[in-house]
């Protein structure tokens, strides 16, 4: 379609020829008001004919939508709440823009926010909104009463603003339409979500836009997009991969993949979460990790397999002050056998140390009485003390009885240290089944920080902490009397099974030893490692 706009030098905004300032008033050609109908009704008509957007080959450009596009603006147009997973490079935010001004062109008295991780992000994605709408014939732009770097405000009412995702970003605004922009990118994004989502929960028809590329998993986008997945919330997923992106053939990715690495395609251009580099587990076992829902949920326990009789439990214990930041937690796991199973979870950041016993308790005991072993550093001193002589509960992990901080464990540095080389080679080796949700969301951010490991910023690790405890405890002599499981022994076996696993077959490849020494070199490493 051609675009002109016939302004003799007075319709312009503030100087700017390109757009139409309010209140300008212009007659309507039939063939206009057509073109206008079919714009209002289809924004993928619009997008086809009258959007311009900048190509870094060509400079300003139609807008040529591909399929997936098409299919984003009509998603995007029939759904309240939508959450995009697309690979680099594939338009997601550009489709989005668009589709904003669409939805504020024709939609009177609506506010659309536009989120991004970086106020810059947010308002360059705002100057795409303003350029597309410089492009626009007069007779379909609704003209302009403010238009700056944060935002504009059009004479239909309609306004869009554009800021950084904060608390406080948005707080006390009404808005109709929310973009949150590579979410999965987002500091602090459940603060964040939790204090932005009533801006748009209160109407009938607000929408919500979610886009992002994955980054890892852990985080709240991961979550939502997995639930969208499992239809466990009411966002309809939307996935852009790589190979649909015209152009992209097996040869484009052998030549990324050549220039960057696997791991790296991965994650920009796989819609793969995968973990960080530098979590504990390592990502290819965090994925493999299979989330369960839990058979039943009881005052905050969620439990995953019923006590089994003449089976031994082992509950671990980590203690928050109850103002809503850390979390209380217990973990259950049947130490019975060398394969270890996670069997119920308790979480809650608003339980007081006075009334966390009860439950403690409580839930040791369905268990055949296991073994409690609370971490005693700081408020936990309160309730092993509570369990042990008010509640009078005689399983438990005491250290000594003349010591003042006796009962339970103290975690310190070396406790910790050993804990998570345990738990580790535990996981990694299959010998310590995880299925609950938050604890496998733990374990995807606990990451190395110097020379000891803790939850990345704006995540957790309490319920991290039990298994960690859990892997410090089945090292100790202790655990050797309630158990006839050797740990050191089993994880033993296990590297030593995948040494000669990782040794190729003989007489295929030959560095012109002979076979006795890729033997002597094979148990001097297994020797080593058992010598650790």
């Amino acid at each position: 379609m051609s675009q002109s706009n016939t302004i003799n030098g007075t319709g312009g905004y503030l100087g700017n020829p390109l757009i139409r300032k309010d209140g300008l008033q212009t007659p309507f050609s039939a063939k206009e008001v057509d073109e206008y109908m079919k714009c209002m009704s289809d924004p993928v008509y619009f997008a086809e004919n009258y959007v311009k957007v900048i190509s870094l080959d060509k400079g300003l450009v139609a807008f040529k939508p591909y399929e997936y596009q098409k299919k984003m603006f009509t998603q995007f147009n029939e759904n309240r709440f939508n959450i995009v997973l697309a690979c680099r490079q594939s338009g997601k935010s550009i489709s989005s823009v668009i589709y904003i001004l669409w939805y504020s062109i024709f939609n009177s008295e609506k506010t659309i926010a536009i989120l991004a991780n970086k106020g810059a992000t947010a308002r360059e994605m705002l100057s795409r909104i303003t350029l597309a709408l410089e492009n626009l014939p007069f007779f379909l732009q609704p003209g302009c009463k403010a238009l700056n770097k944060g935002s504009i405000e059009f004479s239909n009412n309609s306004k869009i603003v554009a800021s950084a995702t904060s608390a406080s970003s948005i707080r006390g605004l009404s808005a109709n339409l929310l973009f949150l922009d590579e979410f999965a990118f987002v500091e602090n994004a459940n603060e964040f979500y939790t204090s932005t989502y009533p801006v748009i929960s209160a109407g009938n028809d607000t929408k919500v836009i979610i886009t992002s590329t994955a980054n890892g998993i852990g985080n709240l986008f991961c979550s939502l997009w997995e639930g969208a997945q499992k239809n466990k919330n009411n966002f309809t997923p939307f996935r852009v991969d790589w190979f649909d992106v015209p152009g992209r053939d097996e040869a484009w990715k052998q030549m990324t993949v050549a220039n960057t690495s696997e791991l790296q395609f991965e994650q920009e251009f796989g819609n793969n979460f995968i973990g960080t580099s530098n979590t504990l587990i390592s990502s290819n076992i965090l994925i493999g990790l299979q989330m369960h829902t839990p058979d039943k949920r009881h005052r905050g326990v969620n439990y995953y397999e019923d006590p089994i009789t003449d089976h031994q439990y082992v509950m671990t214990v980590d203690v928050s002050k109850g103002r809503g930041q850390d979390y209380s937690t217990f973990t259950v796991i049947d130490a019975t056998f060398g394969n270890f199973k996670q069997v119920a979870c308790f979480r809650d950041n608003m339980i007081s140390p006075m009334i966390f016993p009860d439950i403690i308790v409580r839930v040791a005991k369905e268990y055949n009485d296991a073994l409690v072993i609370i971490e005693n550093n700081d408020v936990g001193m309160v309730v092993c003390n509570d369990v042990y002589y008010e509640h009078e509960y005689e399983n438990m992990f005491v250290e000594s009885t003349v010591k003042k901080n006796g009962i339970g464990v103290m975690m310190t540095k070396r406790v910790k240290r050993i804990g998570c080389s345990n738990l580790k080679d535990l996981i990694e080796l299959g010998k310590l089944n995880i299925v609950d949700e938050h604890s496998i969301l733990e374990l995807s951010t606990f990451e190395a920080k110097g020379s000891s490991y803790e939850a990345s910023q704006g995540n957790h690790d309490d319920l991290v902490m039990n298994l960690v405890l859990f892997a410090w405890f089945v090292s100790s002599e202790a655990f050797g009397d309630i158990s006839t499981v050797d740990l050191k022994e089993m994880l033993f076996k296990e590297k030593m099974e995948q040494i000669e696993n990782d040794v190729p077959p003989f007489g295929i490849i030959s560095d012109g030893r002979d076979a006795s020494s890729h033997h002597e070199q094979m148990a001097n490493d297994i020797k080593e490692w058992h010598d650790l």
